[in-house]
């Protein structure tokens, strides 16, 4: 590899790692706006008192949190990176289904885990957000290999 690749290579991550801070960010925004607001507001208690179903779905809040707060950075992260990141013009919606494939394997795998964790420590402080760190370091880590290798292999920068 040469030198220029190398280079070219460590900008790419550089750029990857900032836009996937700022996905991040709406991920740990959205988390938390979900957990210590929308959770706690009265209409959302009396659904649960209403629908035994809902009710055994949100008994270990993290996980559903979590689910939307992922797909909502997920699609920050997937537009940003493709753009200006790898610079690819290949098939949008292929690229994507290569992403959800991705997504289909880390999610249930991350939310399983996610919801051991959460409720294993419950009584640790803090313990919805450390767990919540631990897994969005883990999915920028994993996800720019499987992007990098997988999904925009041979389509980098070909945008115009």
């Amino acid at each position: 590899m040469s030198e220029n690749n190398k280079k070219q290579n460590v900008i790419q991550f550089i750029k990857f790692v900032l836009f996937s801070a700022s996905a991040g960010l709406i991920q740990i925004g959205s988390f938390t706006l979900m957990k210590e607001v929308i959770i706690k507001l009265s209409f959302f208690q009396e659904l649960m008192a209403e629908h035994a179903v809902f009710a055994k779905i949100m008994n270990n809040e993290y996980g559903p949190i979590y689910l939307i707060a992922l797909i909502l950075s997920v699609i920050w992260n997937f537009t940003f990176n493709r753009k200006f990141t790898f610079k690819s013009a290949n098939n949008i919606p292929i690229a994507m289904l290569k992403v959800l494939g991705y997504y289909a394997v880390f999610t249930p795998i991350s939310t399983i885990l996610g919801n051991y964790f959460t409720a294993k420590f419950a009584a640790a402080v803090g313990i919805d957000y450390i767990v919540l760190a631990i897994t969005m370091v883990t999915n920028m880590v994993t996800e720019f290999i499987f992007d990098k290798f997988v999904v925009f292999r041979n389509s980098e920068n070909t945008a115009k």
